[in-house]
């Protein structure tokens, strides 16, 4: 029993993120996905120059502006129907 109430709590860890992101307005969201595009562009250059230490902080980056965009298409697409 102790074990499903952990993964309730996981699973809905896991929708936190989206969840968070569908509360914005399109104009956050855009302003958000700017700024991690500039961090991303910053930690490609680090990674090139070998300065850069925490080689996961870009997957993450791609990964938050991936659920942006995707969250901004489904809220045209829910427009258009």
């Amino acid at each position: 029993m102790a074990r499903k109430k952990v993964e309730e709590i996981k699973a809905v860890k896991r929708e936190s993120e989206a969840d968070k992101i569908r509360k914005m307005d399109v104009a956050t969201i855009e302003k958000h996905i700017a700024e991690l595009k500039q961090e991303l562009f910053n930690l490609r250059f680090q990674a090139a120059v070998g300065k850069l230490e925490n080689t996961a902080q870009i997957k993450k980056n791609r990964k938050q502006i991936a659920r942006m965009k995707t969250i901004l298409t489904e809220r045209a697409n829910a427009l258009n129907e």
